[in-house]
């Protein structure tokens, strides 16, 4: 099994599943242009994360991770016409490629991007007072997790559904002695999301054309 061969199934499952999009195109193409980090998910990735937000229902979602706002576009699809997404983004020239690539996809009237620190906006959301989020994602930096992962529970209510990516790291994530930041933050994370009583949650394995890793999912089983 070769990276080729991963990325090539990954374009024949886009080919029939994911047919061209010129938003989302440009998405990708303007992410490209502006330098920032081919981080984003993948086309099929971004669909299976419409398609959970679809089934769970979501009328309220939470990025923790912009990046170019390609996971953005594909959240906020899944919304109601009076559904709202808040995403979350540290870094201003993300933001701001984020903002046109959300402005181009029509969705300014859904999307609410917050640009500072994760740490420092989710205590503030917090402090809102706003109705717990139905969906939850969790795609920045890595050894925040932990953290990341106890803000998304406040936020949260009974029935709630918290993906978190990139939880494998290339399988680097079993190595226990690993002085890697962001595989010992998956770490801590997965060992807190597997002890958490208040969720039921299991990880999964991946691979395609961003490489070998995974995502966890969990729903929240018990009111916070």
């Amino acid at each position: 099994m070769t990276q080729e061969l991963w990325t090539a199934v990954d374009r024949y499952i886009t080919d029939l599943f994911v047919p061209p999009d010129p938003v989302l195109d440009a998405a990708l193409q303007t992410s490209a242009t502006s330098g920032l980090p081919p981080h984003n998910v993948s086309p099929n990735q971004g669909k299976l994360l419409l398609l959970l937000a679809k089934i769970q229902g979501a009328r309220t979602i939470l990025e923790i991770g912009t990046l170019g706002g390609y996971s953005t576009i594909w959240l906020a699809r899944a919304l109601p016409t009076d559904g709202r997404l808040i995403t979350l983004e540290a870094d201003p020239k993300h933001a701001e490629v984020a903002r046109a690539n959300i402005a181009r996809a029509g969705l300014t009237d859904k999307v609410e991007l917050r640009l500072g620190r994760a740490l420092d906006t989710l205590p503030q959301l917090a402090a809102e007072s706003r109705d717990p989020f139905d969906l939850i994602f969790i795609d920045a930096d890595k050894p925040s997790n932990p953290d990341y992962f106890a803000w998304a529970l406040k936020l949260s209510r009974r029935g709630t559904l918290i993906i978190a990516d990139n939880v494998v790291r290339n399988g680097a994530v079993v190595d226990a002695t690993s002085n890697d930041a962001s595989v010992q933050g998956v770490r801590r994370f997965n060992e807190l999301l597997a002890a958490e009583p208040r969720v039921s949650a299991t990880a999964i394995q991946t691979v395609g054309s961003k490489g070998y890793d995974g995502f966890a999912i969990a729903i929240v089983t018990a009111d916070q």
